[in-house]
């Protein structure tokens, strides 16, 4: 008997050495509620209305997971065309906007519904047609944009239009009137889609479209469409970013706006936007050229 509580006794002093040994050490720290993995305080959410070639391109899911990292901020993205996005700015219903229709972007801020415009990243629109090139545009039009839609006009081959009032819609309906041609008949789809969409469906009917370069790129593997127009000047595309006007309504994240575009025109933000694309398509998909 006395050997058995012999043991029991020592059993029962190394249990409480270890409980002891255990309540004397901390528990993992861990960061406070409300901190993202980075440690930056969260701050809430804004929301970008931005353009399909942004979000359709990759773009936005390469940089906009930095943006959160370093400022504390989530972002919801609607991405719908330029015209639509500069409405939601007008109506208070998106703190920031990410769009490419320069003119339509002064116009909104000296109309007084954005703060200020600021440059951020251009790339270039081109001609996308069947990769026979049944007009021969690249041989016959070269790099005269105006030139290959008269083409297309006189042929009746099919050409595709986003038809949605966005950046891209906006550009192909001035190089139709530089054309001095009003686009119209069964040869002439209005798709009223995204331009991802509007690639498809090009795709598919093999006709011609306006795209902007970014995206193209993005699905080139995926379609048999080949650039038959390129480098005319009356092809580039500058996009920008503006904060809406925090008057407008009190659900307008005025700070987290103001983050986003100081971040957008910021040394780390451009060169993520240098370095996007050239990894897998060898070249950048949009170039930056903010000015401070």
């Amino acid at each position: 008997m006395r050997n058995r509580f012999s043991k029991l006794s020592v059993i029962v002093l190394l249990l409480l050495s270890v409980l002891i040994v255990a309540c004397g050490k901390k528990p993992p720290e861990t960061p406070p509620a409300g901190d993202d993995k980075s440690g930056q305080q969260a701050k809430g959410e804004i929301l970008l209305s931005t353009t399909t070639s942004t979000d359709d391109s990759g773009l936005l899911g390469f940089i906009l997971p930095e943006f959160t990292k370093d400022t504390g901020y989530d972002v919801k993205v609607v991405a719908v065309g330029t015209g639509q996005a500069l409405q939601m700015g007008k109506d208070g219903d998106a703190d920031v906007l990410l769009v490419h229709a320069k003119a339509s972007e002064e116009e909104f801020v000296a109309e007084g519904h954005g703060v200020e415009r600021f440059d951020v990243m251009y790339n270039d629109f081109v001609l996308l047609g069947p990769k026979d090139d049944p007009l021969k545009l690249k041989e016959k039009a070269g790099s005269d944009i105006v030139k290959a839609l008269a083409m297309i006009s006189e042929s009746g081959k099919t050409f595709v239009s986003r038809a949605d009032d966005s950046g891209t819609h906006k550009t192909e309906l001035k190089l139709w009137g530089e054309a001095d041609i009003e686009p119209k008949g069964d040869w002439y789809v209005e798709a009223g889609q995204g331009m991802g969409a509007v690639n498809q469906m090009t795709d598919e009917l093999q006709g011609y479209t306006i795209s902007d370069r970014a995206t193209y790129l993005s699905m080139i593997d995926s379609l048999e469409l080949d650039i038959v127009v390129e480098g005319d000047t009356k092809l580039f595309n500058q996009y920008g970013v503006i904060a809406v006007d925090p008057k407008k309504n009190d659900k307008i994240n005025a700070e987290g706006a103001q983050a986003f575009v100081d971040w957008m025109i910021s040394d780390k933000a451009q060169n993520l936007i240098k370095e996007f694309g050239k990894d897998k398509y060898g070249q950048s998909l949009f170039i930056p050229n903010a000015k401070k």
